[in-house]
């Protein structure tokens, strides 16, 4: 059965994977724990008969040709060779899981648009139903090996109530040497348009929608089959294996304690590669995970579970076209007929998410600041209708509306007042006299001059 730990995983917390490391079932251990074994028992091999049975001249080969595969074996790319495999066996694994064939769809329209109560309703419905779980069935008899086992023969699916004796012989009786899966799909297709004629089907608009849901269905049914027939190039496969056992086969001589080749070397001699045996674990483990996603239709603890599946189908599919056909609870008014929305305890209430900036606070100044001066001179220009504005100070109400200088009105309006006393070049005097008459303009607007701004 497929090993789920969803719960286990459900909060992030101090040592939340590390409780998933002393599971067995499904785990990378159950995979590795045999190649693991004979890994360790034949470095412990060579290494004995390195101490302890070599001579001195044969141990001094012995370590030159250590030294040679130790520098050799980091040549092989393990980490890009299982990388790109594992990935694309993980998106094959998810392509086959999103095609296993679901009659959920098919069902409610179904349900919804073959009418009839009578017992010919019904029966139309039934085997409309039925029809598409016999073709999911021929589709997993022949690529899972839990449903081959469960039914070896086409007499044990008309056993289990898939299939009648007469569907049988109309199955047998045609030929082909290809997969006959199709062939229920055909059968529901043609009852549909008999449900048409005879009414059960009111327009041709249910029928087509009938037609595009039996599509999909066997689009998935298809897909199914040609997942199992085209696969991953054999060719790739076997480069990743023998990039793997050939690496590993390196370091059981490469990875050997041995005496170092310059006397004053120092090394430490384990007896036991640690590191080593951790990165078996690891590449080895790759490779065991690539192998068992790339068919999820075996009888491995984290394959699909396809009898299961298929129960479910049959039986949630003849509960939606038959029992729940027309069978609607009385209307009632619901609890929030009168309440808009949901009422929750006041301990468990949590604020309502409005967007990031909706607490955001603009201060004055920082409003003032983000306002671009121009580089042009410019007359402000009313674009509201005329309004009666809240009573301001005279001068603030100039800074805030003048636009064509930076410097406060009141301060111009004084400098204009008192006559200047200091020598002005032309261009001074030109450009004082066009704040002079943006002023008068901004002081005799209706805006401006209304008695809501007038000074008490």
């Amino acid at each position: 059965m497929t090993v789920s730990y969803t719960l286990k995983v459900a909060d992030a917390k101090f040592g939340g994977f590390s409780k998933l490391l002393f599971r067995w079932k499904g785990s990378i251990y159950k995979l590795i724990y045999r190649e693991f074994v004979v890994f360790c028992l034949l470095y412990s091999f060579i290494s004995v008969i390195y101490r302890c049975v070599l001579n001195i001249e044969q141990q001094e080969m012995f370590e030159r040709l250590a030294r040679h595969c130790n520098k050799f074996a980091k040549l092989i790319p393990m980490s890009f060779v299982l990388g790109f495999y594992v990935t694309q066996a993980f998106q094959r694994w998810w392509g086959q899981y999103t095609s296993f064939p679901l009659p959920d769809n098919l069902m409610m329209v179904v349900s919804g648009n073959v009418h009839g109560t009578d017992e010919r309703g019904r029966l139309l419905r039934r085997t409309l139903m039925r029809y598409a779980n016999l073709s999911s069935v021929l589709i997993l008899r022949s690529i899972s090996t839990r449903v081959r086992k469960r039914f070896p023969t086409l007499e044990d699916i008309v056993e289990a109530g898939f299939m009648t004796a007469e569907e049988l012989k109309k199955l047998n009786h045609l030929y082909s040497d290809f997969n006959k899966y199709w062939m229920p799909l055909a059968w529901f297709a043609n009852l549909a348009s008999h449900a048409r004629k005879e009414g059960r089907v009111k327009d041709d608009i249910a029928l087509r929608l009938l037609m595009d849901e039996l599509n999909n269905y066997r689009s998935k049914c298809s897909m199914l089959f040609h997942y199992d027939w085209i696969s991953i190039p054999l060719v790739y496969t076997q480069v990743v294996t023998v990039a793997v056992y050939s690496f590993f086969t390196f370091c059981l001589i490469g990875r050997q304690f041995v005496k170092p080749e310059k006397p004053e070397e120092k090394v430490v001699d384990l007896y036991v590669p640690i590191f080593t045996l951790l990165e078996f674990f690891f590449y080895a483990g790759w490779l065991k995970v690539g192998e068992l996603i790339i068919n999820p239709f075996g009888e491995d603890d984290d394959d699909f579970e396809t009898n299961q599946l298929i129960d479910r189908n049959i039986q949630v599919s003849m509960l939606a076209v038959d029992d729940m056909h027309q069978n609607l609870p009385p209307l009632e008014k619901d609890k929030y007929w009168v309440d808009k929305g949901p009422s929750y305890p006041l301990a468990t209430m949590k604020p309502v998410f409005m967007g990031s900036t909706h607490d955001m606070r603009i201060l004055e100044d920082d409003n003032e600041e983000s306002v671009p001066t121009p580089k042009t001179q410019m007359l402000a220009i009313n674009v509201w209708p005329t309004t009666h504005k809240v009573k301001k100070q005279k001068s603030k109400s100039l800074q805030q509306s003048c636009l064509c200088c930076r410097s406060t009105c009141k301060g111009e309006r004084f400098r204009h007042d008192q006559p200047s006393k200091t020598f002005q070049s032309p261009q001074q005097q030109q450009t004082m006299t066009i704040q002079h008459v943006c002023q008068e303009k901004l002081l005799g607007s209706p805006e401006t001059t209304g008695p809501a701004n007038l000074d008490p």
